[in-house]
């Protein structure tokens, strides 16, 4: 099953499903932490995570504003993809990382969807801290 059918339980009507912000978002986390070289490796740095989290976390902040211009929010979400595939490139993250990132930005379709992957992100990186307490 697909990490989006894994977290919403159903998108059309913007229904989540609560276990993925507890169970899914650990175990992504571990997995992504051990693929990375586990609590010291070399990729997937929770620093280099976090850049992209920061990133998604303003652009998730900008929507919710009255002014927003989504097409613009949407844009600068997309390069993202680009910037993880750069990291990638870099051997900054792994493969695992990337497929995630790949389908939670291309699953966002709206400002609720945003908000939906930033706190999903969140979760995520939550976990992660704990799985990578030093870098």
């Amino acid at each position: 099953m697909a990490l989006v059918e894994k977290i919403w339980k159903d998108k059309s009507k913007g229904k989540v499903n609560p276990m993925a912000f507890s169970e899914l978002a650990q175990n992504l986390a571990t997995n992504i932490s051990e693929e990375g070289g586990g609590p010291r490796g070399r990729q997937n740095k929770s620093s280099q995570l976090r850049k992209f989290y920061d990133v998604i976390f303003n652009l998730n902040q900008r929507a919710r504003s009255e002014e927003a211009n989504w097409d613009t929010i949407l844009a600068k979400l997309h390069r993202q993809l680009a910037l993880v595939h750069y990291a990638k490139g870099r051997k900054l993250v792994t493969d695992s990382f990337v497929s995630m990132m790949d389908e939670l930005i291309k699953a966002v379709e709206k400002p609720e969807d945003l908000q939906v992957v930033t706190d999903f992100l969140e979760t995520l990186m939550a976990f992660y801290k704990e799985c990578r307490p030093t870098n």
